[in-house]
């Protein structure tokens, strides 16, 4: 795994992509700090750039270098072991700016997945995490779904659990700035 870490290292302060194992299903990513980075993921998946993408933090404490409150509802929501939760956050910061959404939001997770966060800490930063697939196209539940498209399209793929069956995808929350939780995918 740590060679692995290594090598996801090397590409993204490169600003190059990765297709890596998250704790949900396949994902792409790269540095959310670099908007040339960004637009490539954006470019690979066809996606229109107006659609926001996810970012996966470390903890809480690299959480608050990209979210300027961290409303205390979401820090509870962080225990909850059932399901993987994605929150929209308001006032993003810190963060490539075709990242962020044009409601001025940022939609992040913390994974539960060792790999991701031995990635994370590393990295010392947050990380892009979309679906790998072609926008419009079925999120794969295996490495052996990928398109060839996207395999050919990002600079490095992630040689762990090729052969794992992936959960669904993160349920999505966005917390209002008047305290009330929206639920956008269950």
């Amino acid at each position: 795994m740590q060679r692995e870490i290594q090598e996801c290292l090397a590409i993204l302060k490169q600003g190059g992509i990765i297709l890596y194992p998250t704790d949900t299903v396949w994902g792409i990513g790269c540095d959310a700090t670099n908007p040339e980075a960004v637009k490539k993921i954006f470019q690979l998946k066809q996606r229109d750039d107006s659609k926001a993408l996810i970012c996966l933090v470390a903890d809480d404490r690299m959480l608050k270098k990209y979210v300027k409150h961290v409303p205390e509802v979401a820090k509870d929501m962080f225990d909850i072991p059932e399901q993987p939760i994605t929150i929209i956050y308001d006032h993003p910061q810190n963060l490539a700016q075709n990242l962020i959404a044009e409601d001025n939001t940022i939609a992040i997770r913390i994974p539960d997945d060792d790999f991701c966060f031995q990635l994370l800490r590393r990295f010392n930063g947050a990380i892009v995490s979309t679906s790998a697939n072609i926008s419009g196209f079925p999120t794969p539940k295996s490495y052996k779904e990928i398109s060839e498209d996207i395999l050919k399209g990002v600079d490095y793929v992630v040689n762990l659990h090729h052969d794992k069956i992936m959960a669904k995808p993160s349920s999505i929350i966005k917390l209002e700035s008047d305290g009330k939780v929206k639920v956008i995918r269950p």
